[in-house]
């Protein structure tokens, strides 16, 4: 047993075991008065390729390819929307949560965010585009849809500079809505 154990603890460090990483925007804090006092952050629509476990570059063809032994930590779709939900939360006076829901009173409005580009670029930027749309139950803001376009440039072609430029594009986009909800 004692020679084994040597070899099994070799034979994990040299197989490429797969890293993980999380979507982590950096920490913003704020005291933004909202036009609403509760806000609820429908689940994140993104494209397939973005909405997978691999983390993937845009390679100088345009073909998109999965970073070696590199997953996501959680699942995109799910992280981006709680990353949205607490990024806005921290910036607010408002009561902010990702569907469903939590509370019995319905929120004041909600934010529906649909991802149509979320990738790191062969150019050395991560590029998030789509649209978001603010909807009010009882017209307590102006409803609307408005189109946005972060391009964020990444520290490196890494799962590393992929994940923090994807932080770094989810704030813009909170930050976005935020300004937007305010006024």
């Amino acid at each position: 047993m004692k020679t084994i154990l040597p070899f099994v603890l070799l034979l994990a460090a040299c197989s490429g075991a797969e890293q993980r990483f999380l979507i982590d925007p950096p920490a913003e804090q704020g005291a933004v008065r909202l036009g609403v006092s509760s806000l609820e952050v429908r689940d994140v629509s993104l494209p397939l390729y973005a909405d997978a476990s691999e983390i993937l570059l845009e390679g100088e063809d345009g073909a998109l390819t999965q970073i070696d032994n590199a997953l996501w930590a959680d699942d995109p779709g799910r992280a981006v929307t709680l990353a949205i939900s607490e990024q806005i939360g921290r910036r607010s006076s408002a009561a902010v949560a990702p569907e469903p829901w939590p509370l019995e009173e319905d929120a004041q409005a909600a934010v529906a965010v649909t991802v149509s580009q979320l990738v790191g670029r062969s150019n050395g930027t991560l590029q998030l585009t789509g649209q978001y749309a603010i909807s009010s139950y009882d017209r307590i803001v102006r409803e609307r849809i408005q189109r946005f376009d972060i391009s964020v440039p990444m520290t490196s072609a890494t799962p590393q500079g992929v994940a923090q430029a994807t932080g770094a594009a989810i704030s813009e986009l909170s930050g976005q809505i935020t300004t937007a909800l305010s006024r």
